[in-house]
């Protein structure tokens, strides 16, 4: 007859294996876009996602205020609400995936959730961004994972490379096309010589570009990505507001041409590095060499280029954004808590990828210490010794000339383009120069400057 420990023993091993087949139930808040893409995989793949997650993951309510679009999406399947909050502090939710968006409902019923025990996913990169440090800090009390692989890049899984992948490596820099509108309108503007305004029409005709494209073109969307991804790589807070940012609303269709004639493709890049003394957190349009893989990224698609000191460089392409492809990054979060669901939490992978104690007080870098190489397009007049004019003023900057083309000026024009790429130098350094070189005489328009990267080390 089995002795009492065997027996207790067996008991737990059948107990363990009735809650590793018992569903994991998730509460949906939000099925517009990229919640009906979740739902849709989930239902279509579900088991796979059982066979990988070791027991069921379902959808067993969906908050929605648009409660013909829940029921139109899960086919009345499941129970529906428009009490977002109900969801939250619902006991038999075990994970809630928040896709409603913004910083405002989003950011309490997140709070909410960790409150109550829930784990949470999100794709929210605005969220994390601005708020990130308080949530985590509150999952971190809670003992509960916020997963959030699905905010940054759609469907490239950047965030588990960062966080997992790369744990080894003492990450340098990264550099990332991580707006898919953006490179959509840039990719336009080379290949048809069309100016930005046109190519947005273009874009929000197909859908690329939202009828208010701000958060994109101006950079924010990107810079809400960065910032995540930087805490990530080096372990540092959540910083969204010392990130610099700057748009492609002002870039100018002749600046394409010239770079492409210098061998250069302009992209927006989210570009983060590890110097001496801090971090560089930036967003920017850049130009690229177009030898780089990354140059030739085109349409919506996104990339990132991670550089580590054991790895050297690594890329990250794929679908940026999109119904699909972002809840395939969702549904992997939800099988990694899934795993992890009933694992003590020290045991865990951290949020940030370093351990909560460890994260570092590294200063962020003001832009005037941005170290990078420029190219610079000047209107002047055509007449000798502009040029040299020009470069005594980059001389006595200490900023030295890689290459240079000058326009020849048509019949009866008096005035030129210059365009100058620079060597390796300081922001503040080119700032100075610039506004020494626009008070010449000769220079009849504003200098436009743009920011040069060659990601190759």
């Amino acid at each position: 007859m089995p002795s009492v420990a065997s027996r207790a023993f067996w008991k737990t091993i059948a107990n363990v294996m009735a809650l590793e087949m018992k569903p994991i139930n998730v509460g949906l808040l939000g099925i517009g876009t990229v919640g009906g893409g979740t739902y849709t995989v989930l239902t279509r793949n579900e088991a796979e996602i059982t066979r990988r997650a070791g027991r069921p993951i379902r959808i067993s309510v969906v908050a929605e205020q648009n409660l013909e679009l829940a029921r139109r999406v899960t086919a009345g399947k499941v129970r529906i609400t428009d009490d977002a909050f109900s969801v939250v502090t619902d006991p038999g939710v075990d994970i809630v995936v928040e896709l409603i968006g913004g910083c405002g409902v989003a950011k309490e019923l997140v709070l909410k959730a960790i409150e109550n025990g829930k784990h949470v996913v999100t794709a929210n990169k605005a969220l994390l961004a601005k708020h990130g440090n308080e949530i985590f800090a509150a999952a971190q009390r809670k003992g509960v994972m916020v997963a959030f692989e699905a905010a940054v890049a759609g469907g490239i899984p950047i965030i588990k490379a960062l966080r997992e992948g790369l744990t080894a490596n003492r990450i340098q820099w990264i550099a990332g096309i991580i707006n898919g509108t953006t490179n959509f309108i840039l990719s336009e503007m080379r290949d048809k010589g069309l100016p930005f305004a046109d190519v947005l029409k273009e874009a929000q005709r197909l859908g690329y570009a939202e009828a208010d494209p701000t958060f994109d073109i101006e950079g924010i969307d990107a810079a809400h990505k960065l910032t995540i991804m930087a805490a990530i790589a080096f372990g540092i807070p959540m910083q969204f507001d010392k990130v610099h940012i700057e748009g492609i609303s002002r870039l100018e269709a002749d600046d394409i041409k010239y770079a492409e004639q210098l061998g250069y493709r302009i992209k927006l890049l989210g570009i983060t590095k590890r110097r001496a003394d801090g971090i560089e957190l930036r967003v920017h349009p850049t130009l690229i060499p177009t030898r780089r893989l990354i140059a030739n990224v085109e349409g919506a698609m996104n990339a990132v280029l991670v550089q580590g000191d054991a790895v050297g460089a690594t890329l990250y392409y794929g679908k940026g954004a999109g119904a699909e492809p972002t809840a395939s990054a969702v549904i992997a979060d939800l099988v990694d808590v899934t795993r992890m669901h009933t694992a003590d939490p020290e045991h865990r992978v951290p949020h940030l990828a370093f351990q909560p104690d460890a994260m570092a007080n590294i200063p962020i870098l003001p832009t005037a210490e941005i170290e990078t190489s420029y190219y610079l397009r000047l209107r002047v007049e055509d007449k000798p010794g502009v040029l040299a004019d020009i470069t005594r003023v980059l001389a006595d900057q200490d900023i030295s000339i890689d290459a240079m083309i000058q326009r020849e000026p048509g019949d009866g024009e008096e005035q030129t383009d210059i365009i100058m790429l620079t060597h390796l130098t300081r922001e503040k350094r080119i700032d100075a120069a610039i506004a020494k070189i626009e008070s010449l005489p000769v220079v009849k328009k504003k200098v436009i400057r743009l920011r040069l990267e060659e990601l190759d080390k």
